[in-house]
């Protein structure tokens, strides 16, 4: 059947705990925010594709799929559904949030991709399909890394509670208030893996105690949020920061943010969120302070994952 226009649409997220210790087994919480992925998709009579956003334009074929690190992660997605696709198409691309930033963005565009492309041979992606085939395509872009919590994040919408090798979800019934600053400076996710990589082969075993040490602080915080009980998790939050001090991704801007929202009354707790070295900062609360001398991000947590819709 020919393809039909569609609106598709996914979540950016923002890693709460887990971060690292979920590649090793661990469960890690995870949630979706208010800032969206836009794609709108365009139906054309031949085979080409146009791709545009802030990013840059780009135009190839079905057959051909020329690369452009612009757009890595949605050509990665096109190719592992073009033996579906039978004609071209446009792609016009929006996205709320920066990509200078974490925020999930590279997961939420190729969630908001595959939606579309779904979407437009009248197919319903469903979340776990969305998942599954969003945090393969991610992997094979980073070389093999990546534990697909941000693509949970953006296909069921929510805060969730994630294991990376069954791709389990578990969603709270109550999300929390956030308050998340940006440090600034942001080093790519699989870099800071690769730091965390090199320290884990000269202490394998006290960073498999980390690991594990996570793990059970992330089950904890999960049991406080689930019964609404901000204060023990912020807690928890508190003692995820120390671990992730001893993985090594702390730096001392980050340390001054996570110290600086603990002096809030309103914030329970805070830590890095992300693998650290850079990026943002998330406190538990919506603080009092509005002035931080770095740029505090206005998100809330979105109950909704990823849509698709057709355009009449």
């Amino acid at each position: 059947m020919p393809l039909r226009a569609v609106k598709a649409s996914a979540p950016g997220s923002l890693m709460l705990m887990g971060e690292h210790a979920v590649l090793r087994g661990q469960p890690a919480i995870v949630c979706a925010i208010n800032k969206r992925m836009k794609i709108k998709l365009t139906p054309r009579a031949d085979s080409s594709l146009a791709l545009h956003s802030a990013l840059g334009e780009h135009e190839t074929t079905l057959d051909e799929l020329a690369p452009s690190d612009s757009f890595r992660f949605v050509l990665a997605a096109i190719r592992a559904c073009r033996d579906d696709l039978k004609q071209g198409f446009e792609l016009d691309i929006k996205s709320e949030m920066s990509h200078q930033m974490g925020l999930g963005s590279s997961a939420a565009v190729t969630v908001a991709t595959l939606a579309a492309l779904a979407g437009a041979q009248g197919k319903e992606p469903a979340p776990n399909y969305l998942l599954e085939a969003g945090t393969r395509i991610i992997r094979k872009v980073q070389g093999g890394v990546g534990s697909g919590a941000d693509v949970a994040a953006s296909s069921y919408g929510g805060c969730l509670r994630y294991y990376a090798e069954s791709q389990e979800v578990v969603k709270l019934p109550k999300a929390p208030q956030l308050t998340v600053l940006y440090s600034g400076s942001k080093l790519p996710t699989p870099e800071v893996i690769a730091v965390v990589a090199e320290r884990r082969k000269k202490q394998s075993e006290t960073f498999a105690q980390l690991d594990a040490l996570i793990g059970a602080v992330v089950q904890r915080a999960f049991a406080a949020a689930a019964k609404g009980d901000w204060a023990a998790m912020g807690e928890l939050m508190n003692v995820n920061q120390g671990l992730m001090d001893a993985l090594g991704v702390n730096n001392a801007k980050l340390a001054e943010l996570v110290f600086a929202l603990r002096e809030d009354p309103k914030i329970y707790g805070s830590k890095i969120s992300g693998s650290g070295l850079g990026d943002c900062v998330v406190g538990l609360g919506k603080a009092m302070r509005r002035e931080w001398g770095v740029p505090a991000l206005a998100v809330q947590i979105d109950p909704a994952g990823a849509a698709v819709e057709a355009i009449p």
